[in-house]
């Protein structure tokens, strides 16, 4: 089983939020919210800043950490044949904008940053991480674990 640590951002204003379209190898664009792997070493807080200000020319503040997500994607729902199971650890905090200027990833992977009305989101082809991380902000639980989140329609892993 691979594994990874992640940090993502979850940044909303006026009912919409910040979402990233990245483009596969393979030309297939995935909405996702700005936020990548941890580095060795990394404190996750430093991590979600880094990687939001790399995808979409933001400077973020940390509003709060909203949750912590753990899901395992079975091999058979992943998109790269012959690979194993995968555990994906999320570490969502809520970001504020500090300065900066929306523009895509320079030589990555993210083609475009857009705000997106929250109420579109259920319509995209988007990333699972998308709904939790929607979900941690919406009900902010006390414990920072969120329930599982019902993965299915547009959702990709």
């Amino acid at each position: 089983m691979s594994f990874r640590l992640a940090a993502y951002a979850v940044c909303t204003q006026d009912e919409r939020v910040l979402l990233a379209r990245c483009v596969s190898p393979a030309g297939e664009s995935n909405w996702t919210l700005p936020g990548g792997r941890v580095e060795h070493g990394e404190d996750p807080f430093d991590a979600v800043i880094r990687e939001f200000a790399e995808e979409t020319g933001f400077d973020a503040v940390v509003e709060c950490l909203l949750g912590v997500d753990s899901r395992v994607i079975p091999a058979a729902e992943r998109h790269v044949a012959g690979m194993f199971s995968h555990q994906n650890v999320g570490i969502y905090y809520r970001v504020l904008i500090a300065s900066g200027q929306l523009r895509p990833e320079p030589n990555g992977e993210t083609a475009e940053s857009v705000w997106t009305p929250i109420r579109d989101v259920a319509h995209l082809r988007r990333s699972s991480l998308v709904d939790i991380g929607l979900s941690l902000a919406r009900t902010v639980p006390a414990t920072g674990h969120v329930a599982p989140v019902p993965v299915g329609g547009l959702i990709q892993h």
